[in-house]
């Protein structure tokens, strides 16, 4: 998943907020000197890519884009579904997302000092462009996507793919209504995993 449902699943304490981002800037076994609370983030983070990356209307989505973008299709099904909770927000929250996203971007802000370096890049960006709020649109989408390309080590047109989301979205506007709500039920019984046991990192090939 992108950086609003990871936010979104996180129990709302900033350490929480912070490693629900920091899973995919950390790699290997969580280092134990970290507050508990930041650890827990990180913890949910890996087993949240997990459970969707294996999931089968994840593949469904997945198999929806172009052959030419496949080998990115994890990346673009992960912000397709952001743009879907965006949009949907108020139907899985009582905070609106403004106010939702401002409070994100205060503790992103407060803490940055903390991050490792490829972080502190990437959340000064999604602070700078206010990219949660910006996923509701198609614009906010393609200019995400632009975001990627850059931290790609290969030439990908990846804001190109823009167009996959465009001429499939009821189909993947559906798949997000299937898929969501197993995530959120996963996450709610997420707790009955060992918490002394590091997870298994995902295969998603999600960018840094």
């Amino acid at each position: 998943m992108n950086y609003l449902a990871h936010l979104y699943l996180s129990d709302g304490d900033p350490e929480s907020l912070i490693g629900s981002l920091m899973g995919d800037f950390v790699k290997g076994r969580v280092d134990a000197g970290l507050p508990a609370s930041l650890r827990r983030g990180i913890r949910i983070h890996r087993s949240v890519d997990s459970f969707t990356d294996a999931h089968a209307v994840f593949g469904r989505s997945r198999r929806r884009i172009r052959p030419e973008f496949r080998r990115y299709s994890g990346i673009l099904v992960d912000l397709y579904y952001d743009h879907f909770l965006a949009r949907q927000w108020s139907r899985y929250s009582d905070v609106p997302l403004e106010e939702f996203s401002q409070a994100v971007y205060r503790v992103l802000q407060e803490h940055q000092h903390g991050f490792p370096p490829s972080m502190r890049r990437s959340m000064s960006y999604m602070v700078r462009n206010r990219l949660l709020q910006s996923y509701r649109e198609l614009d906010g989408i393609e200019h995400a996507l632009r975001g990627i390309e850059t931290r790609l080590k290969r030439p990908s047109h990846l804001h190109q793919a823009i167009v996959d989301l465009e001429e499939n979205h009821q189909a993947l506007a559906e798949d997000f209504m299937a898929f969501f709500p197993d995530l959120i039920r996963f996450v709610r019984q997420i707790d009955r995993i060992d918490p002394d046991t590091p997870p298994a990192e995902s295969g998603s090939g999600r960018p840094d």
